[in-house]
């Protein structure tokens, strides 16, 4: 539990980082880099949405054993 806790946690502090790092290159640049975003916050996404896929299926076993 503590694994997938800190892996939720530090994917919110690298996509607040990653928010950042876009809004200062978009105002000394003065475009925005929409490939990149579009590819970071869908990776991220695929990896919140796996661990939670993970995290389910760990507790539907447990829960099948817990009942026979």
């Amino acid at each position: 539990m503590k694994f997938s806790k800190a892996i939720v946690s530090l994917v919110i502090i690298l996509n607040a980082a990653f928010t950042i790092a876009v809004l200062f290159i978009f105002y000394r640049v003065g475009t925005e880099p929409t490939a990149l975003i579009g590819a970071w916050f869908g990776f991220t996404t695929v990896e919140l949405w796996a661990l939670a896929g993970i995290k389910k299926r760990e507790i539907e076993i447990r829960n099948d054993k817990e009942e026979i």
